[in-house]
């Protein structure tokens, strides 16, 4: 503030102060002003200066009172400096009267009392409604909330009107007595009874302000909620994030499926607060069963026992459209929006889990409260689930390593315990029979030429059967035809060798690598033992096909159905060898409708780098 602001702020508050000084004090001055006046005058006179003015010397001092102490007290010293003129100055010196001049004195002093006066009157009025709309402002546009300082302000503009009450509020404003629209935004009300010359000066003086300071209030709520919003989805995300990170870590550290779960139960407790938080697994029989749940204080509660799939809710909403699902629990039907409903909850929202394209669970939410769940809790809970899915798949492949290397073992000793046998059994069995037989020749080679004859001719005939023997063994082994031929004549003598009826289509237009052609063979040649033993199928179908990329095949059959890759050791077999060329192999065999066995095989050799970098473990690191 520069020093010339000061000065001016320093006279306006001693000229135009909120309240007059007292009129006592006032007419003390007025008889002091008016003395030091015409003594300046009289000693200005004494000096020889006789022709200078004295009208403006009492006039300034007149405007000086009248700004301070009104019209009435200015008047009064427009009286007082006219006698002092009239008494001290004019000539003859010595008591008398001039009328007419004295007369015009007073009329011009008072008229200068009146107007400055007046119009220190408006500007007192004017800097006091400034004051009051200061203090509204710095009232209302201090408080935390928009209500607060509306209510703040309100009880302020009463107080400094004097006003038994005041309120500024928010909305259309309705027609009435003591009411007035504040530019659309809200209205000032203030009682009936009030005086007019105070509504007069409400709407005047002080509507604009207050209507600016609503605008302004009301944009910066807006600004702050939209602050603070801003604040919450910031701190929300944060919060996310850090959770994603712990389960990822979890995940990536080959952490065991239920501790998994469990961490993402206490994650999304921590970001729903007083929400329901669980996962759910879909079990064989329509069943469903639950795996992790905690409730709104984050108490891990046991595991409930399976329960059917039946009536509208989540559970069956998702099984059924493998999509996201919001339930009312107040409306939904079944056993397992009656247990829900017993626990206290009205409104949920669940996603599914889905393992490597099967549907595998649900991740639920659900709210005691008869409010929504967040709009936005689909989004958050898809990110866990994703880490819950890589998590069990990671589990499983796990597993089915750990499985598949145990039957490679186990198939490795069975298959040289079964050459062994089969030597021992056959051949060798054969060849000791041909030693004997041997011996028995060159002790009767001296005797009867008949007898050797026929011990060689049988010896020979031993040779040969030893000879198909192991021919046999060895094409057990890796059948010789598809050495030579390919796929394509190897198939058509399995659609022979099979009991039942085969319908063979093969689209392979050139040789396929070995071990794609091996894997081929035992696939379909282990389906159709298996439609022969187990189907009791009418026909079976055969189906191959290939590209420059990779080799699809499948076998049908319309028998009783059924089958399942868990539940014998020839269909997992088959997968085990099928991914072990990156291939996959599915079965669906719903009952009583036929089975349908299909593989696809990639022509090309994995690269481990590639393979490496796209295992569900290192995406989840």
């Amino acid at each position: 503030m520069t020093v010339r602001h000061a000065v001016r702020r320093w006279l306006m508050r001693w000229l135009l102060p909120a309240t007059p000084p007292p009129l006592t004090l006032g007419v003390a001055v007025v008889a002091a002003v008016v003395t030091l006046e015409t003594a300046g005058l009289v000693l200005i006179r004494a000096a020889g200066l006789e022709n200078q003015p004295s009208a403006p010397v009492y006039a300034l001092g007149v405007l000086a009172l009248s700004t301070v102490w009104g019209a009435r007290l200015g008047v009064v010293a427009a009286l007082a400096s006219t006698a002092g003129y009239s008494l001290c100055l004019a000539a003859p010196s010595g008591v008398h009267l001039t009328l007419l001049g004295d007369l015009q004195r007073f009329v011009a002093l008072a008229l200068v009392a009146v107007v400055s006066g007046g119009l220190a009157n408006l500007a007192r009025s004017l800097t006091a409604d400034s004051d009051t709309a200061a203090e509204v402002a710095r009232v209302i546009l201090g408080a935390q909330e928009l209500p607060d300082g509306l209510r703040a302000g309100s009880r302020f503009l009463a107080a400094r009107l004097g006003l038994p009450s005041a309120s500024i509020e928010l909305g259309d404003a309705p027609p009435g007595p003591g009411v007035i629209p504040l530019g659309g935004l809200g209205r000032l009300v203030v009682p009936p009874a009030t005086p007019p010359a105070t509504v007069d000066r409400l709407r005047d003086s002080l509507h604009p302000a207050l209507t600016g300071i609503l605008g302004s209030a009301v944009v910066r709520h807006e600004l702050l909620d939209t602050l603070r919003d801003s604040q919450q989805a910031t701190q929300a995300l944060l919060a996310e994030q850090a959770a994603l990170r712990r389960v990822a870590t979890l995940v990536a550290a080959g952490g065991r499926p239920g501790e998994v779960i469990e961490a993402v139960t206490a994650e999304l407790h921590h970001l729903f607060p007083g929400f329901h938080t669980g996962l759910l697994r879909y079990e064989p029989g329509g069943t469903v069963t639950a795996v992790s749940e905690r409730d709104e204080d984050g108490r891990l509660l046991p595991e409930r026992p399976g329960l059917p799939i039946a009536g509208e809710n989540i559970v069956g909403t998702i099984l059924r459209t493998r999509r996201t699902a919001r339930f009312d629990y107040d409306t939904a039907t079944g056993p397992i929006a009656e247990q829900v409903r017993a626990l206290g909850v009205h409104r949920g929202v669940g996603v599914p889990i889905v393992v490597e394209g099967e549907l595998w669970g649900v991740t639920l939410v659900l709210s005691y409260q008869p409010e929504p769940v967040p709009a936005d809790a689909e989004a958050r809970l898809q990110a866990f689930t994703e880490l819950v899915a890589t998590a069990i798949a990671n589990a499983e492949n796990r597993a089915r390593l750990a499985a598949s290397r145990v039957r490679l073992v186990t198939a490795a000793d069975d298959a040289r315990r079964r050459i062994e046998r089969d030597l021992h059994d056959g051949a060798q069995q054969r060849i000791v029979a041909l030693a004997l037989r041997l011996r028995i020749a060159e002790e009767s080679a001296l005797g009867e030429r008949p007898a050797v004859r026929q011990l060689l001719s049988e010896t020979v005939a031993c040779l040969n059967e030893i000879h198909q023997s192991v021919s046999d063994l060895a094409r057990g082994i890796h059948p010789a035809l598809l050495t030579q031929g390919g796929v394509c004549p190897m198939l058509r003598t399995l659609a022979r060798r099979s009991v039942v009826p085969v319908e063979l289509r093969v689209q392979v237009p050139q040789r396929l690598p070995e071990r794609v052609e091996v894997a081929v063979y035992y696939v379909v040649s282990e389906a159709l033992t298996n439609v022969t033993k187990h189907a009791g199928a009418s026909v079976a179908c055969v189906t191959v096909t290939a590209d420059d990329r990779r080799v699809w095949l499948a076998v049908r059959d319309d028998g009783t159905g059924g089958a399942d890759l868990a539940g014998g050791t020839g269909l997992t077999g088959l997968r085990d060898r099928v991914e072990a060329l990156s291939g996959r192999l599915t079965v669906v065999s719903p009952p009583a409708r036929g089975t349908t066995l299909t593989a696809e095989i990639p022509l090309t050799e994995p690269d481990p780098q590639t393979a490496l970098a796209s295992s569900p473990m290192v995406s989840a690191g």
